[in-house]
């Protein structure tokens, strides 16, 4: 497979990668692109738009709730893609689409992956999909189309099916900080620490980003310490919640984060 986007940024950087979450559509449903455009300026490295979905089983209410406005704006994946057209004349940082299986599905595989390429998409999180469905079903086909998928482990991850999802990444593994759903706390646990630590020692060969629950310099830094960087969700969509000037808005949040 030939390198791509995610790959050279973490060959490139070796820590306090930013990766910032949204979701397409929200809060409205031309934004897309002047948040992305706004994330890179402000100086974060990743871009993952999430997919809006009914049932966003992993997310809490604040992304839930983006979710729901998204779809009601009338966000679907075929305006996305549309919306993502000029993607790779304005943008230079990897983007990662996180979405639930069954929309996928739905859109068609293939096509769906076929669109990605074309847009200039790097890579998937897929957080409900079953990891032998991958290999059996879509790990070639994500390879023909040059994408990275990205598997979620948590606290509760055996070290076994850590190993089994290092093997099968080729990219970056998403840490789940805790159990719990996202953007559900604050502060960074001894319990967090101790898993983050577990896993730092068990020598994997992917990088690692840090997700749920951190929200603010504090934490992006603690995570940081752990692993290549973290992700940020439900506190940058609290900051397009409230955004009276978006761009503006996202610039100062994201360079108090990387102050």
């Amino acid at each position: 497979m030939a390198m791509n986007r995610i790959e050279e940024l973490f060959k490139n950087k070796e820590r306090n990668i930013l990766s910032i979450y949204f979701t397409a559509g929200y809060p409205n449903l031309n934004d897309t692109m002047s948040i992305m455009e706004a994330i890179e300026d402000a100086g974060a490295d990743i871009i993952e738009i999430g997919i809006p979905y009914s049932d966003p089983v992993a997310d809490g209410p604040t992304i839930q709730d983006s979710n729901t406005i998204a779809l009601n704006n009338g966000m679907t994946l075929k305006i996305l893609f549309s919306q993502l057209a000029e993607l790779r004349g304005k943008l230079k940082i990897p983007v990662i689409l996180m979405g639930y299986l069954n929309p996928i599905v739905q859109y068609g595989m293939e096509d769906f992956c076929k669109k990605c390429q074309e847009v200039g998409v790097d890579g998937l999180i897929v957080p409900d999909l079953p990891m032998k469905q991958y290999i059996d079903s879509y790990k070639g086909l994500f390879e023909a189309y040059n994408l990275r998928n990205t598997f979620l482990i948590s606290p509760q991850t055996s070290p076994e099916r850590i190993r089994e999802i290092d093997r099968e990444t080729d990219g970056f593994i998403y840490m789940v900080s805790s159990a719990s759903i996202t953007g559900a706390k604050k502060d960074v646990s001894p319990e967090q620490i101790a898993y983050f630590e577990r896993v730092a020692e068990m020598g994997l060969k992917n990088p690692r980003l840090i997700g749920f629950g951190i929200s603010d310099k504090a934490s992006f830094s603690t995570a940081s310490s752990h692993a290549q960087g973290a992700i940020i969700g439900s506190a940058f969509i609290n900051v397009l919640r409230e955004a009276k000037n978006l761009k503006e808005e996202i610039n100062t949040f994201i360079k108090g984060i990387l102050s």
